[in-house]
């Protein structure tokens, strides 16, 4: 099965601009592709990972993809799929942004000995050389305004208002395939359904710039689908928010329960989106979703991909041995990272390290409500300590319950945790 049949298959395709003429160029040769990733937080996330993907995707398949992280289309903001004008960060943090989403690109595309690296480039390098003449006179006037309105991602915004700035945003990133095609041969950008417009527009500019050449411009585009859940809730999101592919910002543990949590209408749609594993392999697990849904294997499946792939097999390790741990009540087999991690979100108490009455503790930390309270909370079974349960009311909490010397972890009820944290 070639790249673009494997893309299908999986549901990866939404719109190509000439189907029979890039299933040929990619037949007949290498090619180079690019996508863009605007440097609009800190850190990817989880909707990042698609075109990421897609980019490994062409790589395994012996082409050549280009990651282009934009320092420079940054500055400007892309009004695509908004519905109010985006806030303008100042340069020097655009610039930090783009440094640490350069990084974290590098290594979720690192290649095997036999693959072409993932290129990495930022637009900052050119549109800050080009002047607002060079600008106008060389790229403007390949633009007419009707053309420019008729795009969804500026159409879109007209009666709610949209100002030059993000206008021009449309110019900017076909200045980027433009520049691209000419240095590097690239001759296909990919990018997320709401791109589309800005994709077809950067082609129409290398043709209409080429066309005093005497050369063929055969360029393309492809885009992907909007994710979408069967449960009508945005993709992506959670309570906590945003999934971050920054390890700080999600843990690996937080990153493993979101996968594992896929809804069964969504999991095998999300495998074929995201993993490499293969079509029989899929239709296994679907099989197994669909007979034996109690099991969850497909969620399960998925969740050690994505972990392993965007973190680490060490990092997959925890998050499955902290899953396990609180599973079964085992806390004290748990490291105290992944006691930082599997515990990131529940209330915490710091305290000293002198021993102190369990019935002390729990209203000090704010676990019960008053020493009433906790009496009662001690003698009806409904405290644990590090997984076990204490019913003894003269308990005292020393350095036997510190895990790693630097933790308790104590539950009221049946989910209510708290970590006392010690100095």
């Amino acid at each position: 099965m070639d790249i673009l049949e494997d893309l299908e298959t999986r549901g990866l395709v939404h719109q190509i601009t000439d189907r029979e003429g890039l299933k040929k160029h990619l037949e007949e040769s290498q090619v180079t592709l690019y996508c863009g990733f605007d440097p609009t937080a800190d850190s990817l996330h989880i909707g990042h990972l698609l075109p990421i993907t897609m980019l490994k995707r062409f790589q395994k398949a012996g082409h050549k993809p280009i990651a282009l992280v934009g320092g420079g289309t940054g500055m400007i903001g892309d009004p695509s799929g908004r519905t109010s004008e985006r806030a303008l960060n100042e340069s020097k943090v655009v610039h930090g942004f783009t440094e640490k989403i350069r990084e974290q690109i590098s290594k979720l595309v690192e290649s095997d000995e036999d693959e072409i690296p993932v290129a990495s480039r930022n637009n900052y390098d050119w549109l800050s050389k080009m002047s607002v003449i060079d600008f106008l006179r060389d790229a403007g006037k390949h633009f007419g305004i009707n053309y420019m309105l008729a795009k969804e991602s500026v159409s879109a915004r007209i009666e709610q208002g949209i100002t030059y700035t993000e206008f021009s945003y449309m110019i900017l990133q076909s200045i980027d395939f433009l520049k691209l095609y000419e240095q590097e041969d690239c001759t296909l950008q990919i990018g997320g359904s709401d791109q589309w417009g800005n994709i077809t527009a950067g082609m129409e500019y290398i043709r209409r710039s080429r066309e005093n050449l005497d050369e063929e411009t055969n360029v393309f585009g492809l885009t992907v689908p909007l994710i979408t859940k069967a449960d009508g809730t945005k993709f992506g999101k959670t309570a906590g928010g945003a999934v971050w592919l920054d390890p700080e910002k999600t843990s690996p543990y937080e990153f493993y329960q979101f996968w594992l949590n896929t809804d069964d209408r969504d999991v095998i749609k999300f495998l074929r989106y995201f993993t490499f594993i293969s079509e029989e392999e899929i239709q296994e697990l679907e099989t197994e979703v669909k007979t034996r849904p109690e099991k969850r294997a497909a969620q399960k499946r998925l969740a050690e991909e994505m972990t392993k792939e965007v973190h680490s097999e060490e990092a997959l390790k925890q998050a499955k041995n902290i899953s396990a741990s609180l599973f079964s009540g085992d806390l004290k087999s748990l490291s105290a990272s992944e006691i930082e991690q599997g515990f990131k979100d529940v209330p915490s108490y710091e305290t000293g390290k002198e021993e102190i009455g369990l019935i002390d503790l729990l209203v000090n930390a704010s676990i019960s409500s008053s020493k009433r309270q906790a009496r009662e909370d001690i003698s009806n079974g409904a405290i644990y300590i590090n997984g076990e349960r204490v019913q003894d009311l003269k308990y005292t909490v020393d350095g036997k319950d510190r895990l790693e010397d630097k933790f308790t972890i104590i539950r009221r009820g049946k989910k209510k945790y708290t970590l006392i944290r010690y100095q």
